[in-house]
């Protein structure tokens, strides 16, 4: 398995240095979020400051910028880092796309595949000059007029699906270059739900398991004390079990009397990202790695034959930036010693 990184900083600055710390020591990937930062921007940042290292959004929100918008962007992010970026688009919910952008919503899976093909169309043809005209009940393309006149660095930027449901899930397997999963994919997820799901919508494509790349996301605390690995891991646990959406998803692992109760304490008045006491042990072993060095690499060998890569990433929610820092240095530090 290849692993990538996810990089924090409490500044651009510092999670650039940070990127360019996890790729000396041997990521192959670099992957940026989308919440509190554009994922576009500080892809930019990164792919500026570092040579070696892949580049990608996990993920961008898909229903927020035009397929246009997004097509440019990832020529520009392409051209920037020499060819080595990755466009990771997801649909998010439906909540964050109407209320927070005042994006149209409708069915999700269909959007996105339109979506997906409007982007990979300009990207193919955007430097032709040619009239680009796609039918679509959600993302039409009708533009005339119009040449980019620089080179591109590729006619083809590998695009990357997030899907957490079949559906989605399956459409990352149709149309996608790959597929990134929820921040707390277990491995029994990526086997027994994941899995066959990107099985269906690879068979609908008549492809191969060899022309998709399973990039698993997994929240990563080191510490000798196991405890105080996983107090640091139960913040980002806590924070997706307050999303109703992923009510099925903790079900599936045994743990929905745990999630309600921690959606209890979010609507008590917990903030999201303070809900650490009230998730338990099992719920933070069941999904993310924490421990010494030897029982997170322990952990990482259940992911073999199921993901291509393990993207690592440090915990953030409810923790000070100071504490969040000692934490990725760790996390970079087993990098080193995996690769």
């Amino acid at each position: 398995m290849r692993i990538a990184y996810g990089p924090w900083g409490e500044t651009l600055d510092e999670l650039v240095a940070a990127g360019r710390a996890a790729e000396d020591a041997g990521a192959e990937a670099l992957w940026v979020p989308e919440l509190h930062r554009s994922a576009t921007v500080t892809a930019a940042a990164l792919a500026a400051a570092t040579t070696t290292a892949r580049v990608g959004t996990a993920v961008a929100l898909a229903f927020t910028r035009s397929p246009m918008v997004t097509a440019l962007e990832a020529m520009d992010l392409d051209e920037l880092s020499g060819g080595r970026f990755t466009l990771g688009l997801g649909s998010g919910v439906r909540r964050l796309n109407e209320d927070w952008h005042n994006a149209r919503w409708g069915n999700p899976v269909a959007h996105l595949r339109e979506t997906v093909a409007a982007v990979r169309h300009v990207v193919a043809h955007a430097a032709d000059g040619d009239p680009m005209i796609l039918e679509g009940e959600h993302e039409p393309l009708r533009v005339r007029g119009f040449r980019r006149p620089y080179p591109p660095a590729r006619r083809a930027v590998p695009v990357h699906l997030a899907g957490l449901g079949p559906a989605m899930t399956a459409l990352a397997g149709e149309v996608g270059d790959g597929w990134i999963s929820h921040e707390l994919c277990s491995p029994a997820w990526l086997r027994d739900r994941a899995g066959p799901a990107l099985a269906t919508g690879l068979a609908r494509a008549g492809r191969d398991r060899a022309d998709l790349e399973v990039v698993v996301s997994a929240v990563c605390s080191i510490d000798d004390d196991p405890a105080e690995a996983r107090r640091r891991a139960a913040g980002p646990v806590g924070f997706y079990a307050s999303v109703r959406t992923y009510a099925g998803f903790f079900a599936f692992h045994g743990l929905a009397g745990a999630q309600r109760r921690v959606a209890g304490a979010f609507r008590a008045g917990a903030g999201a990202d303070h809900l650490a006491d009230a998730v338990p042990d099992a719920m933070v072993d069941a999904f993310t790695l924490t421990g010494d060095p030897g029982r997170v690499r322990d952990r990482l060998r259940a992911y073999a034959g199921l993901a291509d890569t393990v993207k690592l990433t440090p915990p953030t929610h409810g923790l000070a930036p100071a504490e969040i820092r000692r934490a990725q240095a760790r996390v970079i530090d087993l990098i080193r010693e995996l690769t």
